[in-house]
């Protein structure tokens, strides 16, 4: 192919987008809430939620999703978190195992949290992310600023229905509720 030296190729830009998550339990099960720290530039950004009843584990996966939702654009996205939950299922391949095998982590061990796991790997599909693992409470100002948010949205007012685990067998007993 002949390439005219005298028109410059037309690049599509991509964002650079820095992520900071982690999830925050009172009981576990108990009260919890996601807290979600976007950087962009000089832009940033601050996303959480509270849930009535749920886990940590899935507090940290929701984190992740609402961040990589908020983005509107394919970006490439460096994804902080304190959890080596989601940390080595994604890089390790582990979420992605798990699914194609019917969401089973082995013959007779079902994975955790699939319907999370599913959002999360179409999240991670629209995206170039690398994601790393960063030590909870140890002074690293943006997991600290995510972990603030996940407290403060676990200890929230009127808190909403985390129907992906109260509707779950992980939590036989909201069916009393």
């Amino acid at each position: 192919m002949l390439i005219d030296d005298s028109v410059e190729e037309e690049r599509e830009t991509i964002a650079e987008v820095t992520i900071y998550t982690d999830g925050a339990c009172t009981g576990n099960p108990g009260p919890g809430g996601y807290g979600t720290y976007l950087i962009y530039g000089d832009h940033t950004k601050d996303l959480s939620g509270g849930y009535r009843r749920t886990t940590n584990n899935r507090m940290e996966l929701l984190a992740v999703i609402e961040g990589l939702k908020a983005l509107k654009d394919r970006c490439d996205v460096t994804l902080y978190s304190d959890s080596k939950y989601v940390v080595d299922a994604i890089n390790q391949g582990w979420a992605k195992r798990w699914k194609s095998r019917g969401w089973k982590r082995g013959k007779n061990e079902n994975a955790l949290n699939p319907d999370l796991w599913d959002e999360l790997l179409n999240q991670l599909a629209r995206h170039d992310v690398e994601t790393k693992w960063v030590k909870g409470h140890a002074g690293n100002e943006g997991n600290e600023r995510a972990d603030k948010l996940a407290v403060a949205a676990a200890h929230g007012d009127d808190l909403a229905l985390d129907t992906g685990y109260e509707n779950s067998t992980l939590a036989p007993e909201s069916r009393l509720l």
